[in-house]
């Protein structure tokens, strides 16, 4: 896969760089703010080579603030095919919404203290370049804290909301049992039974499984 990275730490960059190409990765731009990893992706776009998928750090300069994932969003918003990988020592409630729930894409978002394991990490980048979800379950436990007053999920049952915020950390169904220590028939029953209760209709065109995600994490 094309991998652009934004880190404004150059020995962090590096290192996301290496790991990457290690494994059999291009890394085709390295940035440190969010003004050039804009510029880039869209240079690249224009040229015909757009990449496959972005990593970024939420803080860059100039204020060290939220850059990265502003960043981030918009890119979403003009290259709704861009995987998106956002690296933070902190949850950003606001823009970590508006960027999961802009498209039905890849995205993810990691915590940097909790990414613990080198080949974890490059199989949720790989993920996310395909158009998978990659959330930290602390991303996601704050995301939702929020919106346990709504009654969207109401109809849901406590396994069934638990089934449902593993599919919100890019798992699988087989990932799910196992992790549960249930059947993966039982999972089914409860994926189906979500998809049923939040009116998620089969079709051709929606992935029901990041609609489900998405509904989730936007309640």
């Amino acid at each position: 896969m094309r991998v652009v990275i934004a880190e404004d730490s150059v020995l962090l960059r590096e290192g996301l760089t290496r790991l990457l190409v290690d494994r059999g990765h291009e890394v085709v731009a390295g940035v440190g703010d969010g003004e050039a990893l804009v510029e880039v992706v869209r240079e690249l776009a224009a040229a015909g080579s757009p990449p496959d998928v972005v990593v970024a750090d939420v803080r860059m300069p100039p204020t060290h603030t939220d850059e990265g994932v502003r960043a981030a969003v918009r890119l979403r918003g003009s290259f709704p095919e861009l995987g998106v990988l956002v690296l933070s020592q902190y949850v950003e409630e606001q823009y970590a919404t508006e960027l999961i729930a802009g498209s039905s894409r890849g995205v993810g978002y990691l915590l940097k203290d909790r990414v613990a394991d080198v080949s974890e990490f490059v199989e949720a980048v790989t993920r996310v370049a395909s158009g998978g979800t990659a959330l930290d379950p602390e991303v996601v436990a704050q995301l939702l804290g929020r919106s346990r007053k709504q009654d969207v999920l109401g109809g849901l049952t406590p396994r069934e909301r638990e089934v449902l915020g593993l599919m919100a950390e890019g798992r699988t169904n087989s990932a799910i049992a196992a992790q549960l220590v249930v059947s993966h028939g039982a999972v089914e029953k409860h994926v189906s039974n979500i998809f049923m209760k939040l009116g998620l209709a089969q079709s051709d065109t929606d992935h029901r499984r990041v609609l489900a995600v998405l509904t989730y994490l936007n309640s």
